[in-house]
């Protein structure tokens, strides 16, 4: 008969350590949660953000399966004619949507949706049942019908902003101020459907087309069709440029064009948990380290070494629980703070989204608590193995541990270059996207971390021979005890070198960013004065400006030139990929713009552009769709069907990262009957100052607010500040990761003043004094400073190098000029020097109030 084994001797005794040395299980709790929380709150802030728009998309498609689209005008009403009587096909239903602003609901954009209520029901059931749970009462529908520029909110919204039935709201659209009255509340009767309605309001098809200035243009006709060959009546009486195309597909169109800011910011969180699982692993080994002799004494008596593998991995399993909790609460905390961010940027860069709040899905939730819990196992598993595979007798010896490590220097160096070699094929790799790119990010990462053991042994040397000649006794021991307790201060240095180094990376990538848009802002922005409707989002043009200002701001006095331009979106068949289209009569950078290639037989592409001959495109587009240089022809979507357009030059944009295409303005206006401009560029007589031509110009559209006037130094200053904007999480991330850094290196000082109490009491009781072991503490901690600070560099370089040319490249598009700055690399040492000595404080001033008899009681 087996004897049951009785573990409970030993949980006792962890019991006993946790309560006698809660600060190490405090820091390894803090280093769980803090990375734990970042990854919550970018996931809960780029679900909440996602989450928004679609159920924004879902509330207005409703139980749609194909929609009718047109052209960047969108559609003539009279295709609605056409499909509900040529074509005899129901149920169909109209609708306007478009984006506005009610001050009295906060800043943020609405959805405005103009329907028609009699063609509702089979779509959308909130008017299906007036004076129901859900819908709007009889009432309500009849002033919806009668009364102009009514409108419907949801109910939760109008509360939320303390709105009644009856009340005016003012909205603005595209600066135009237009008065609504609020004529009914919708009361969804589930949750989901309350938090789709929030950031959509709903008017008459009529008041949309007079709000949005349509009149007589649809944007798109909802259908319901059982098959495609249900569609075929429908498709013969469309006009050309009008297609049918499934309820889904625009909204994943849309979608995609943020993936790769969501995927970049989600990496960029896991660096706190990678920083962290250093900080784990330093902790767990700490731990071991701290009772050899008791596992020692343990093994002698008769425990085995799997319930020691057992206890510490327990141990860790349990602290990383309650670690990854706090994190979670901590997560959501942050999240709140974090979904303003990446919703401007959304709102800035790609499309107008509308987030009331932090919605907290079960499955993000249970995500970050696996990862907090997998990682900290994953950190704990080398020296939980290392404890149990140990032999009683070399387990009572001091030296044990720190001899291994010294063997493994060799091989370190080896998994260093075997991992780079990795990290360098999964970069080179283009099949797998950004996941491969990021991969091979990670795995150089790792790789630089691997080298810290052999660095720190290696630059320990000429720092002892230094020391010994500056600082005397004190300068030769803090370097050797450095590498004497290898096995700790390595993996600080480590984790310590891997946030700073991201620190030089990110930072020599913004800066690299930064310079790069200035450099094309400069070049680019030649028009003295711009003029154009006040947007929904800050760094895209919509609606257009009145045909009147535009016609004045032409023949404005001291005007040498008027560049005119209209901005539209369309998605391209061939790539079904949503671009930017340009109508433009001339070039507003005065032939200064940047070119990546231009066909060899042109002087000047803009000549050939304005003849008509074919288009110029984006770097964006041809890096994103892969197209070979010279590019082929780009097929467009015109109001006559499907046409190809010879490529001129491709150019360097960093406006949009989905693609922006130039065509002639009379070519657009041939080809798709629309002569809007959004946007006007002056370029001034000589002697003629902007801020005189734009005070004119104000002066005479007083009044107007649907026309924004700036100077040339006034939309480069606002190009910037989204550009800040856009990067002020990256410098969050960027501290929190510096944060569990400094707590390992806290962790790795405390634990080795704990071991070496007996030996820091004999000094003390031969006659060291406590502020010369504060400074024996503090060099120590200065020395893995300038360590981490010097790998620091190198590696930040490597990983700014591929956050630029490759991770850059894969995620927008873009190619940026490197802009290599001497202080991104002092502030890296600055940085990593800094941090070790704030580390070094506490324990340095806990080693100087030591009783010297306890210490030399120490066993």
């Amino acid at each position: 008969m087996t004897p049951s084994i009785n573990n409970l001797p030993l949980y006792r005794l962890a019991w006993r350590r946790l309560r006698r040395r809660p600060l190490q299980y405090i820091l390894f709790v803090l280093g769980v949660a803090i990375g734990v929380a970042m990854m919550v709150s970018i996931d809960l802030a780029n679900g909440s953000a996602q989450r928004a728009f679609s159920l924004s998309t879902d509330a207005v498609t409703g139980k749609a399966t194909h929609r009718v689209v047109g052209g960047p005008a969108g559609l003539d009403e009279d295709v609605y004619r056409r499909i509900r009587v040529e074509a005899g096909f129901s149920p169909a239903a109209p609708v306007v949507e478009g984006y506005v602003v009610a001050p009295a609901l906060g800043e943020q954009p609405f959805r405005l949706i103009g329907v028609d209520p009699f063609a509702e029901p089979p779509f959308r059931s909130y008017f299906a049942s007036p004076g129901g749970d859900s819908g709007v009462d009889v009432n309500g529908l009849l002033g919806f019908l009668a009364t102009p520029n009514s409108i419907i909110l949801s109910q939760d919204t109008a509360e939320a902003a303390g709105i009644a039935l009856g009340d005016t709201v003012v909205l603005d659209v595209e600066g135009r101020v237009v008065d609504a009255s609020v004529v009914g509340l919708l009361r969804p009767a589930d949750s989901v459907s309350r938090r789709a309605l929030e950031g959509i309001v709903f008017t008459d098809i009529a008041s949309a087309q007079e709000m949005l200035e349509m009149t007589g243009q649809l944007s798109h006709i909802d259908l319901i069709a059982g098959s495609d060959a249900a569609l075929a009546g429908v498709a013969a009486v469309l006009p050309p440029g009008v297609a049918i195309e499934t309820a889904a597909a625009r909204g994943n169109a849309i979608r995609q064009m943020t993936a790769a800011f969501e995927l970049n910011l989600s990496a960029l969180s896991l660096l706190a948990l990678v920083v962290g699982m250093f900080l784990i692993y330093n902790t767990v080994t700490f731990s071991v380290v701290q009772r050899r002799p008791l596992f020692g004494i343990l093994r002698c008596l008769g425990a085995t070494g799997g319930q020691l593998f057992a206890l510490i991995l327990g141990e860790a399993i349990l602290l990383s629980l309650i670690g990854s909790v706090l994190g979670l609460g901590l997560g959501v905390l942050l999240g709140r703070g974090t979904v303003g961010l990446i919703t401007q940027t959304i709102n800035d860069f790609w499309f107008a989204v509308n987030v009331q709040d932090v919605s907290v899905p079960a499955s993000s939730l249970v995500r970050g608590l696996l990862v907090g819990v997998g990682a900290s196992i994953l950190a704990a598993l080398v020296p939980a193995i290392e404890a149990a595979r140990t032999v009683p007798q070399s387990t009572l010896r001091r030296s044990t541990l720190e001899s291994r490590i010294r063997r493994l220097l060799p091989w370190l160096v080896v998994a260093w270059a075997g991992l780079t070699g990795l990290g360098v094929l999964l970069l080179w790799l283009r099949g797998g996207g950004l996941v491969t790119a990021f991969g091979g990010l990670f795995a150089v990462l790792i790789a630089a971390a691997l080298l810290a053991p052999p660095v720190t042994a290696a630059a320990m040397r000429p720092a002892a021979w230094v020391g010994d000649r500056l600082l005397g006794v004190l300068g030769r021991m803090a370097p050797r005890d450095i590498v004497r307790s290898l096995s700790r201060t390595s993996v600080a240095i480590a984790a310590l070198m891997t946030a700073v180094s991201v620190i030089v990376g990110v930072s020599i990538m913004v800066g690299s960013f930064r310079g790069t848009v200035v450099q094309w802002l400069d070049q680019t922005l030649q028009a003295d004065v711009y003029i154009s409707p006040p947007g929904v989002t800050a760094n895209r043009v919509s609606g257009a400006l009145d045909p009147d200002v535009v016609a004045r701001l032409k023949t404005w006095p001291g005007v040498a030139r008027a560049v005119t331009s209209h901005t539209v979106q369309i998605e391209l068949p061939d790539f079904g990929r949503l671009v930017q289209l340009v109508a433009v009569n001339g070039d507003v950078s005065r032939g200064n713009r940047p070119y990546a290639w231009v066909r060899d037989d042109l002087a000047n592409p803009w000549t050939a552009l304005e003849m008509g001959e074919g288009v110029i495109i984006s770097e964006a587009l041809v890096l994103k769709e892969g197209l070979p240089i010279p590019p082929p022809p780009v097929t467009l979507p015109t109001t006559g069907g499907p046409r190809a357009f010879p490529v001129l030059a491709v150019f360097y944009d960093y406006s949009s990262d989905q693609g922006s295409i130039f065509i002639d303005n009379d070519l657009y206006l041939t080809l798709w009957d629309d002569p809007s401009v959004s946007a006007v560029g002056l370029i001034l007589e000589p002697g003629v100052t902007a801020d005189a031509v734009i005070a004119d110009i104000e002066a005479s559209l007083a009044g107007r607010r649907d026309v924004l006037v700036q100077s040339n130094e006034a939309l480069r200053r606002g190009s910037l500040e989204i550009f800040d904007r856009t990067f002020a999480i990256t410098s969050a991330l960027r501290l929190l990761a510096v944060i569990v850094a400094f707590i390992g290196v806290l962790s790795a000082l405390m634990s080795l003043q704990l071991e070496r109490a007996r030996e820091l009491g004999t000094l003390r009781a031969t006659g060291m004094t406590r502020p010369q072991l504060w400074v024996l503490t503090l060099l120590e901690t200065g020395l893995m400073g300038i360590v981490a600070g010097l790998l620091a560099m190198p590696v930040g370089y490597v990983l700014a190098w591929i956050l630029v040319y490759v991770i850059n490249v894969r995620s927008f598009g873009w190619t940026l000029q490197m802009d290599l700055q001497p202080s991104y690399f002092l502030q890296a040492l600055l940085v990593a020097v800094g941090a070790a000595l704030l580390a070094g404080i506490y324990p340095s001033i806990r080693v100087g109030n030591m009783a010297i008899a306890s210490a030399l009681r120490e066993e």
